[in-house]
Formats: C-alpha cells, structure tokens, sequence
C-alpha cells in the first residue's frame, strides 16, 4: 500500500526524556525512508488523541507515532471518533521510544530505528483486534477507551500508578520493582467477574489481565498465546495469592511458564465485566496508563484498525 501523506506525532518526554534529546537523530533517519512527513510534538496528556484525529480527518493516511506504549494508546484512540474509525484504510506506523515498548513485541518489530522504519516502510498492514473498556475514571463518570495492548484491573493498576507517580517524581524506578514494593503491603480484592455474559464465583482476586499482545510490565509474558487478529481476549485471572506465594510463582510471568500455577486460569473471551464486591477501590490501566477504576466492561472490536508490523501465523 502506498501512503499519501504522512504525520508523525512525537512524544518528547517519552523514554524519561530522551526521545527530545534523540529527535534530531529521529528525524534524519525518517527522512531517509519517507520523503515528505509533518511532525508535532505532544505537550500534554491526551493531546496526541485529539493530534491523530485531526491529521486523519485532514487526509493523513500514515500515522508515525514516537514513544511507548502509552503514546500508542493515545494515538491509536485518536482513529476513533463517536466509537467509530473514522478512516479505515488509515494505518499506524511505530517507532519504539518508550520505557515500555511491549506493544511493539507483538508486533514483532525489531529494535532499532532503522529496523522499525524498514518494517513501516516494506511490512504490510495487518487488520488487528482492539480492545474497549467501559470504566468509572478518577471523578466517578462513565469513561470509554480503546486499548491496543493489554488492559488489567487489581495489583496492576497499583503498580501502574506508582511508577507514573515516580516517573513524575524523577525517581527512578522499575514496574519489577514497584510491583514488589506494591505486593508487600497490597489486599486481594473481592470481585464478581462475568465472561460472556457467563458468570463466575464471586472470589478474592489478585489481578484480572484482559490482553490483546502477548507482553505486558517490559517484558513479561503474561498471555504467552495470545494473537492480535483472533477476535478474542486472552484473560489471565489470577486468583489471590499472599506475598511468599506471589515470590515463588511471580518469576514464571517473565517465561510465560505461569500458566501452570494452579491459582491463574486462561480464558479466551470476547467480553468481560469486573465488579468490585462492596466499596473497595480497584484500580485498571490500559496499556501502561492508570485512568480509572472498576466496575469495568471490556470488549474486542475484531480486526478494525490497521497497524505495520510482522504477525505470526
């Protein structure tokens, strides 16, 4: 497919800032593979959403996103206007500049920014799945998003949560580690959960991972399986666990041998709903951003939105 017009939507604080100090660099190797783009940097949240709507409905059919996972969710958002894409031969092109980049292993995009511009340069359009949640955000409304990676609800919006506040902070900091401190002092969570339209026991949880990809928290294999084109979620539901369980279980996500463990089930879906029993706060994030909390309705749009990369068969 050739493209007509290009945008590239730079987010400069991404990879703690060095995305800014790397875009001159950025910007000559883009030159080499694609004549004639426009580019924006992004200066606050969100602004990448309203960025991509309006390159779109101004005929941009290529869409360059620079940065991490969070930066594509808010692009990817941004094809969408009224719950409907609003071009559906328009495609994104990544450029992996994040501290996350987990989205892009699904993608199976190489590191490197030549590589990554060869494959949105010579790869073809893959027809992919997203994700859509209905939650409650911060202020207590009804939120809709899109995400393209992995949502999940329990210890995972917690985690999320702390290590954007830190990053925030200019603290350095890690998911593994922010997940271990987390751990320590974190209580399961009582939840009533519904898999199409099926409902579960109510149980004590200590995350629900609704996943598109395969890979979550940099590096972790948590849906080991999961395609971007089978129209359905892999849902990994991990049951509650105490911390010196969690510390000999918790490693396996990093093989994608965790699947084993007697407390964490598969279950491939279409639609999930999580509801907190009682009135405790659960947090959810989707693909690295904390935005909200429970109760929450995931469902998949099957292959609705167009991406460059190398899909396994």
């Amino acid at each position: 497919m050739r493209f007509l017009k290009t945008q590239v939507i730079v987010n400069p604080e991404s990879n703690k800032g060095r995305t800014r100090q790397r875009w001159k660099y950025i910007k000559e190797g883009i030159k080499v593979f694609i004549k004639e783009f426009k580019y924006e940097f992004t200066e606050k949240p969100l602004q990448a959403i309203e960025i991509t709507r309006d390159a779109i409905k101004s005929g941009s059919d290529l869409i360059i996103g620079v940065g991490g996972d969070g930066t594509m969710n808010e692009i990817a958002n941004g094809f969408f206007e009224d719950r409907k894409i609003i071009n559906p031969e328009a495609t994104l092109g990544i450029v992996p500049s994040g501290t996350g980049c987990d989205f892009t292993k699904s993608l199976n995009i190489p590191s490197g920014l030549k590589n990554a511009l060869k494959v949105i340069t010579q790869a073809r359009s893959a027809l992919i799945d997203i994700g859509k949640v209905t939650f409650k955000n911060h202020s207590g409304k009804d939120s809709e998003r899109f995400f393209v990676n992995i949502s999940d609800f329990g210890i995972g919006g917690e985690v999320v949560r702390k290590v954007n506040q830190k990053r925030m902070d200019r603290k350095a900091t890690s998911y593994l580690r922010c997940l271990i401190s987390t751990m320590i002092q974190y209580r399961n969570k009582r939840l009533r959960i519904r898999i199409n339209d099926r409902e579960l026991l109510v149980d004590d949880y200590l995350a629900g991972v609704v996943a598109n990809g395969r890979i979550f928290g940099k590096g972790m294999k948590i849906a080991p399986s999961a395609k971007l084109d089978d129209g359905l979620f892999d849902f990994v539901l991990i049951k509650a666990m105490k911390f010196l369980e969690f510390c000999r279980h918790g490693w396996k996500i990093y093989t994608g041998s965790h699947l084993s463990v007697s407390k964490i089930s598969l279950i491939r879906a279409e639609k999930i709903e999580a509801l907190p029993e009682g009135n405790e706060e659960v947090l959810i994030e989707l693909d690295g951003e904390q935005l909200g909390k429970l109760p929450a309705i995931f469902e998949i749009v099957p292959q609705n939105f167009l991406v460059k990369g190398n899909l396994l068969v």
